[in-house]
């Protein structure tokens, strides 16, 4: 399977915070935040914003004389006798945070073994999840997260796709012709949030953004009731620029 996604800011911003952080572990005394900007290249601004979210994060921590060393969110990923389940943990918490940054549920999603894949999501009284009411896997031409999974898939993936799941009309909205869908596919920005306005259930608006590590596809949605749809754009930006702890739980 060929992929087609362009790298976005919150792989650029992963990817730099693993230079940091490849840098703070080869020096176990600690790290000034001038030498990091010297071992790493990046200017004082994009350390300084990369520094606060890293810590915040807790995968480095300041000692008192201002150094940094490595963080327990880290230590704990790189010792734990079961990886996936500190892993699992480390991004419910990024998610749960992102859940109350957005004032939204949030979800995980991957593309795994050509089905869609809701792996995760963080919900709450006031940010109610979606009702499945039609499987996720088979109603990816009607939600944020089946679009944003497949725009980030090479033409003969998506079409593949499409053959082997029937797309079914879910609401009035629904788009159900295969060469409008792939038409939009092709033409929706990979920097950009894929929307879904009462595509998927009449009463709710979603949105997601690609969050790509390697060779695997994925993506980070939210979804709002109607109601908030004004908030819609503006909450899937901020999605996206906070984006970057949950690509770095995905790539360490």
């Amino acid at each position: 399977m060929a992929l087609m996604h362009e790298p976005t800011a919150p792989y650029h911003s992963a990817q730099d915070a693993l230079r940091v952080l490849e840098t703070v572990a080869r020096h176990s005394a600690g790290v000034t935040d001038t030498e990091l900007g010297r071992g790493t290249g990046l200017g004082p601004e994009r350390l300084t914003a990369l520094l606060r979210m890293l810590r915040r994060e807790g995968y480095v921590q300041q000692i008192t004389d201002g150094a940094y060393v490595t963080g327990d969110t880290l230590r704990r990923l790189t010792s734990a006798h079961d990886r996936e389940r500190a892993l699992r943990d480390r991004l419910q918490r990024t998610l749960d945070r992102l859940r109350d940054s957005v004032g939204a549920a949030v979800y995980m999603s991957r593309y795994v073994d050509g089905e869609v894949r809701v792996t995760q999501f963080a919900a709450g009284p006031t940010t109610p999840a979606v009702n499945e009411w039609f499987d996720f896997r088979y109603s990816a031409h009607a939600t944020a997260v089946g679009k944003s999974l497949l725009t980030q898939l090479d033409p003969g993936a998506r079409r593949d796709h499409l053959a082997r799941h029937k797309m079914a009309r879910l609401t009035s909205r629904t788009i159900t012709s295969d060469k409008l869908l792939l038409s939009r596919l092709e033409a929706q920005p990979p920097t950009m949030p894929v929307l879904d306005l009462q595509e998927y259930a009449i009463g709710t608006v979603c949105a997601a953004v690609p969050i790509t590590a390697g060779s695997s596809v994925g993506c980070l949605a939210l979804s709002l009731p109607v109601q908030h749809a004004h908030r819609l754009r503006r909450a899937a930006e901020t999605l996206s620029r906070n984006a970057a702890p949950v690509l770095l739980s995905l790539t360490i």
